[in-house]
């Protein structure tokens, strides 16, 4: 009943965080596009109250008229829409997610038994949980700090861009020695994620009360604010992207077990940026397809990195001698079946994760090439917690139709 009862919060906590996702990056894409495609208002009067922008569009069978004021309009109306709950409620659920599911089996799912670095290696289960906080703290606080003092008066904001992108190729290196292979993934992503909603919190949001006030009392507002909220808001934009991916990569075992993980998910971080790129600047009236060629030839990079052969020191070796059916199931049974089953042994599981049983024979035939793949990169047993020998992993290897 306890598994029951995780398994079904972890299922509603899912849909909430899908659903706050949804609306927070889909109010972000949309305000960045009527951002990006404002037009010169042509009535003389709308330029004479301040107007910036407008657009003019069509959906849902009606017709909208959007204007952007470049300082303060003559009143704000009392009913001002603000954008951030969405934020934060996307945040707050994820990490919950993260607590519930990562955090409360440390040693299966945060430790990297194969890391290179020892302390990580042998890190204990609270330790990593330590850990993964101050990396999702340590994340926010550097990228902070990078906006603070190259760009503070956004007079820098393209060398500021090529920062956050070494950072984040940094932050993929470290989460991939530190962390397992599917932790560090989802880790990376939720950097940029706190960043995102950490942006909204502590700048953007702040920002714009700021302006308001001024605005209420009579008081021209600080530009400042303005400028800083958008080059916060543009980051985001940027973010959200790779951030979904990420989010939904621990379905794809080829990627956070590879040895060179960190690579291919700097690629894909690079590959959604520049699939933004394309959208962001159609919006404003420019069609320039290098942007998505450019991110597909880095997808298709990383597709190449990660094709198997490539890679092969994190590889099991397959024996000359093949290895049988029978053998394997044994194996299996004793490595495996505890967790993968229709009714699991192994604590904490209420049903076989991902809906992958071996409880028959032609359930394990069905599964070879994923089985032999995840042993080979030693991503499962998780955490190796059956204690699955070298030996083992190479009958397993060696096991062919």
């Amino acid at each position: 009943m306890q598994a029951y009862l995780l398994d079904f919060a972890n299922f509603m906590l899912r849909w909430l965080h899908v659903i706050a996702a949804i609306a927070w990056i889909g109010e972000s894409i949309y305000f960045v596009m009527l951002d990006n495609s404002l037009r010169t208002p042509k009535a003389d009067e709308d330029r004479q109250k301040g107007v910036f922008g407008e657009l003019w569009a069509v959906h849902g069978g009606g017709f909208y008229h959007n204007q952007k004021y470049a300082t303060a309009p003559a009143k704000l109306p009392e009913d001002l829409h603000w954008s951030f709950w969405k934020a934060y409620t996307t945040w707050l659920s994820g990490f919950v997610l993260f607590v519930m599911l990562y955090m409360t089996s440390p040693g299966f799912y945060l430790v990297n038994p194969d890391s290179s670095w020892a302390w990580a290696a042998n890190l204990s289960g609270w330790q990593a949980n330590v850990v993964a906080l101050l990396f999702l703290l340590g994340g926010w606080v550097v990228y902070n700090e990078l906006c603070k003092r190259i760009s503070p008066n956004m007079e820098r904001d393209g060398v500021l861009s090529l920062a956050v992108a070494v950072m984040m190729v940094v932050v993929a290196y470290l989460s991939t020695q530190i962390f397992a292979g599917r932790a560090a993934f989802l880790l990376t992503g939720a950097v940029m994620a706190t960043a995102m909603s950490a942006n909204v919190f502590f700048w953007i949001i702040p920002g714009q009360r700021r302006m308001v006030t001024a605005m209420k009392a009579g008081e021209a507002p600080n530009p400042l604010d303005g400028k800083r909220g958008k080059q916060r808001s543009v980051h985001n934009t940027y973010f959200t992207l790779p951030v979904v991916l990420l989010m939904i990569s621990n379905h794809y075992s080829f990627a956070y077990s590879h040895e060179y993980a960190w690579v291919i998910m700097s690629l894909f971080i690079f590959a959604g940026a520049l699939i933004r790129q394309f959208f962001v600047v159609m919006h404003a009236g420019k069609i320039q397809p290098a942007y998505p060629a450019a991110g597909t030839a880095l997808i298709a990079v990383a597709f190449w990195v990660g094709m198997p052969g490539n890679g092969a020191s994190r590889d099991v070796m397959a024996n000359e001698e093949g290895t049988s059916l029978a053998e394997v199931e044994t194996i299996i049974e004793s490595r495996c079946v505890a967790c993968h089953s229709a009714s699991p042994t192994q604590g904490g599981f209420g049903s076989a994760p991902a809906g992958v049983s071996y409880d028959t024979t032609a359930q394990i035939e069905g599964h070879r090439e994923k089985i032999q793949e995840v042993v080979a990169s030693r991503y499962m047993p998780l955490g190796n917690m059956t204690g699955m020998t070298d030996e083992e992993r190479e009958a397993i290897a060696a096991w062919s139709e």
